[in-house]
C-alpha cells in the first residue's frame, strides 16, 4: 500500500476564496481510519468552509481532495456517491420537513445507494435505535425538539454506511439542555471507531473525545496535535489566547 492510499482522506494545498475574500489558504490535512478530529477556532477562521469543501458543497479554487488516493475534484466523480461515503451532519439539521423521521433516514439509501425499501427501512431503524429515536419514526421534524432532530440527522448519515462523518457545529443551533444528548451520541460513535471530523465550539468534547485537535486561524491551520498536548501546552501565542478566552467561558 502506498503512502497516499493508507489515508482515507488527504487534503493537499487546498485554497478557497469568495471573490476577493480568501477563506482557506494552502491547507494540508490528513484523515486516517478511526481519527476523531476536532477543528476549533474563532468564527470566520475557515472551519466550516473547510468541511464544506471536503464534502464538495463548495468547490475549492485550487488543491486536491484525495479519497483513498483518488482526487475527488477530478472529472467524472459522482459527488452524491462520494457524499454517501463521506457524510455530513449540519448545524441546521437539514431534514426534509414533509417526510417522517423514518422516511428521512430511508430516502438517501434508496435514491443514492439503490437499496430496496425493506432493506433501507431495516437499516434506518438500526441507527434510529442507536440514537434513541426509534419511538419517533412516524413524527415529522416539526413535532420533535432540536436535539431530537440532530439525532435523526446523525442516524440518517450513519444509515448510508459512511467511512467518514463530518459534523459542522452540530450543537450550535441547540438549546443548552439539548447539547448533552447530541454530544453523547457523538461520543458513542467515536468509541465505536467511527472516523469523524467535528467543527465545534464544545471544548470539553474536543479535549475528552478527540484523537487530534486542529486550531484554525485566518484560513490556515496554525497548530494541531493530541488534545492533552494542545490544551495544556499550546505552542502558538494565538492558540494560547484563543483557548484562554474560550476555556474561561466554558470550563
Amino acid at each position: 500500500m502506498s503512502g497516499v492510499e493508507k489515508h482515507i482522506l488527504q487534503i493537499n494545498h487546498l485554497s478557497k476564496a469568495f471573490g476577493s475574500n480568501v477563506v482557506l489558504k494552502d491547507i494540508d490535512f490528513i484523515v486516517d481510519k478511526g481519527d476523531v478530529i476536532s477543528i476549533i477556532g474563532a468564527s470566520g477562521s475557515g472551519k466550516s468552509t473547510l468541511l464544506r469543501c471536503i464534502n464538495l458543497l463548495e468547490t475549492p479554487n485550487s488543491g486536491e481532495i484525495l479519497f483513498h488516493g483518488v482526487n475527488m475534484l477530478g472529472r467524472g466523480v459522482s459527488a452524491s456517491r462520494y457524499r454517501a461515503r463521506v457524510g455530513m451532519v449540519f448545524q441546521s439539521f437539514n431534514l426534509f420537513s414533509n417526510m417522517t423521521v423514518l422516511q428521512n433516514c430511508m430516502v438517501g439509501q434508496i435514491r443514492v445507494l439503490g437499496r430496496s425499501r425493506p432493506d433501507a427501512k431495516a437499516h434506518a431503524m438500526e441507527y434510529l435505535e442507536k440514537v434513541g429515536m426509534a419511538p419517533y419514526v412516524n413524527a415529522k421534524p416539526r413535532q420533535i425538539s432540536g436535539g431530537q432532530k440532530q439525532r435523526v440527522a446523525i442516524a440518517r448519515a450513519m444509515a448510508m454506511d459512511p467511512e467518514v462523518l463530518l459534523f459542522d457545529e452540530p450543537t450550535s443551533a441547540l438549546d443548552p439542555e439539548m447539547v448533552g444528548e447530541v454530544l453523547a451520541v457523538m461520543k458513542n460513535l467515536a468509541e465505536s471507531g467511527m472516523t469523524m471530523l467535528v467543527v465545534t465550539h464544545e471544548m470539553s468534547f474536543a479535549r475528552d473525545v478527540s484523537t487530534r485537535v486542529v486550531y484554525m486561524c485566518d484560513g490556515v491551520i496554525l497548530e494541531q496535535g493530541p488534545p492533552a498536548e494542545l490544551f495544556t501546552n499550546p505552542r502558538q501565542p494565538r492558540t494560547q489566547e484563543f483557548l484562554r478566552r474560550v476555556l474561561e467561558r466554558q470550563l
